[in-house]
């Protein structure tokens, strides 16, 4: 099933809502369209040569789908695997991906207005997979574009994964 991408910019008159989730002490969203479930962590099989951030896969009723540490993928040196860590199957255009958060949230609703440019940086930080900085009251929630995210190498590698066969 094909979902649209979420928007760049919310409707001012609409608001749209975001999963939020957390990485060691940030939050993050992601559109709740490209979310189709939540699962707890479970062993995944290894990809031999693969990069750290991609796990390996697990068979989803048939279905197999790529495994994406998000933490190691934004820089967290040694994520810890316990009861609070949450797999986020994404149903994105083509393709099933599972990421690995800390913990999810819960759901937010944002406005236009409450979502504020992601900040220029410089540097070996990159922004460009961001839609930009969500604030709710006191809390700030890094909006991620994840089609953006895992775009590039990543594709081939998600891609790579996904064509393995569920075995017999």
């Amino acid at each position: 099933m094909q979902q649209a991408s979420p928007p760049a910019k919310a409707d001012p008159a609409h608001a749209h809502e975001y999963l939020s989730f957390r990485i060691g002490r940030e939050e993050y969203g992601i559109h709740i369209l490209q979310v189709q479930e939540l699962r707890g962590y479970e062993k995944v099989t290894r990809i031999a040569g693969a990069p750290d951030y991609l796990q390996g896969v697990i068979n989803l009723r048939g279905i197999i789908v790529p495994i994406i540490d998000l933490r190691i993928r934004l820089g967290e040196a040694s994520p810890v695997y316990d009861q609070f860590t949450v797999v986020i199957i994404l149903s994105l255009p083509g393709r099933v991906v599972g990421m690995v958060v800390d913990s999810v949230s819960d759901v937010v609703s944002l406005t236009s207005e409450q979502i504020r440019p992601a900040p220029a940086m410089s540097g070996a930080f990159s922004t460009e997979h961001l839609i930009g900085l969500g604030t709710l009251d006191e809390r700030m929630v890094i909006l991620v574009d994840i089609e953006k995210m895992l775009s590039g190498e990543e594709a081939g590698w998600i891609d790579s994964a996904s064509a393995l066969k569920v075995a017999a």
